[in-house]
């Protein structure tokens, strides 16, 4: 009788006891099967990698290690962490691995994280001759103009959308853009708009002065900034501070998923994100390139009253005698069209960036660029125009 209560204890420890999950053994020269049994989930504990490299070490021979798991009741993932370790360390000592004993949704894992994503761009310029290259860029372009269209058929919706009180847009938002692209822009615009004045009275009077026309610096300065350059130097500035914010910003929504979080909560990222910067750059646009006017404007006058000594009543009255309500007018136009191209650029390649860090800094500078080369080719277009109006 006093033994039964000490068998009784020896079997409750023997009960308790850790199971052994690890058991190898040598079914041929060379060959490590290594026996994998029980619950291998993290928070019960799983076995240490140093357990078969000791295996590995103490056998020097050993050329492929295969797998029973007969016994695996379940796993998690921590179980594909070790076989990813083991792999590893078999790949160092150059041992194969035979998978075939693995469960199947452990391999599948196994190979999804073994899976290394072949870089395209290396791959293309080595293999493919320089027309398919040429033609894969034509696909590109092809591709990227259908996907702008389809952005810009969106934005004219969320418009429409906006003008029937539908649109989902937080006017809170759409003050805060609205700051940000205009009032904190101010320094900056008045700054680079004197200078550009300053500029353009300085090398108009190296000419003017070997005739002794000088009054008529007032005249280029005017017509030259209210009519085309107030609104190109302030589309440039606004590219390169507001459209690649715009484009990082967005950039970096993508990549953390919250367009995705906003496209699975039923909510247009087109009327949520992209529509009041459109609106606020476009509202702000017009009053930044008066504002540009003025401050070009002011850099002419300070190089013709200071060092061409003109009379500054003069000065301002020849300024307004020659810029007219035309070129005002044209000036605006400018400004609308650049407010367009900045904010849909930025937007545009904001939504159309990669999950990347690198991605980021790629869209931003296609916001840039694409921004710029459209100013350009926009001024080029409407200047044509007014020149077969006549305006």
């Amino acid at each position: 009788m006093v033994w039964l209560p000490i068998a009784k204890a020896i079997n409750n420890r023997r009960k308790y006891m850790p199971e052994k999950k690890l058991i190898f053994t040598y079914p041929s020269p060379g060959n490590l099967q290594v026996k994998m049994s029980g619950d291998w989930h993290i928070a019960s504990g799983i076995p240490s990698i140093d357990e078969v490299i000791l295996q590995l070490n103490t056998l020097s021979d050993i050329g492929q290690i295969a797998f029973n798991t007969t016994g695996l009741s379940s796993w998690d993932s921590g179980f594909a962490a070790f076989l990813l370790k083991l792999i590893k360390e078999c790949e160092r000592r150059k041992i194969h691995i035979v998978p075939d004993g693995l469960p199947q949704g452990a391999q599948k894992l196994l190979l999804l994280a073994r899976t290394v994503r072949e870089r395209k761009e290396v791959s293309k310029i080595a293999s493919e001759s320089f027309l398919a290259l040429i033609g894969n860029k034509a696909i590109g372009i092809r591709d990227e103009v259908i996907t702008l269209f389809d952005f810009l058929g969106q934005l004219t919706l969320s418009f429409g959308r906006l003008a029937f009180g539908k649109a989902y847009m937080r006017w809170g938002d759409f003050a805060v853009i609205v700051q940000k692209c205009g009032a904190e822009a101010f320094s900056l615009v008045s700054l680079i708009s004197i200078l550009f004045g300053l500029i353009l009275a300085f090398v108009g009077a190296m000419q003017l002065k070997l005739f002794g026309a000088q009054i008529f610096i007032a005249d280029i300065v005017g017509i030259a900034m209210v009519r085309v350059m107030g609104a190109i130097t302030t589309g440039i500035i606004m590219t390169g501070r507001t459209g690649a914010s715009f484009a990082a910003e967005l950039g970096i929504m993508q990549t953390n998923e919250e367009i995705d979080a906003l496209k699975t909560l039923g909510i247009s990222p087109i009327e949520f994100l992209v529509l009041p910067r459109v609106l606020a750059l476009v509202l702000m646009m017009p009053l930044l390139t008066l504002y540009a006017n003025l401050m070009g404007i002011l850099g002419g006058f300070l190089i013709g009253v200071g060092m061409l000594e003109l009379n500054p009543v003069e000065y301002f009255s020849r300024t307004q005698a020659a810029v007219g309500m035309n070129n005002l007018w044209v000036g605006l136009v400018h400004s609308i069209v650049f407010g367009i191209i900045i904010a849909v650029s930025g937007c545009f390649r904001g939504i159309q960036c990669g999950r990347s860090a690198a991605a980021v800094g790629e869209s931003t500078t296609s916001a840039v660029v694409t921004g710029i080369t459209s100013i350009v080719i926009a001024t080029a277009i409407i200047t044509y125009i007014c020149q077969l109006l006549g305006v």
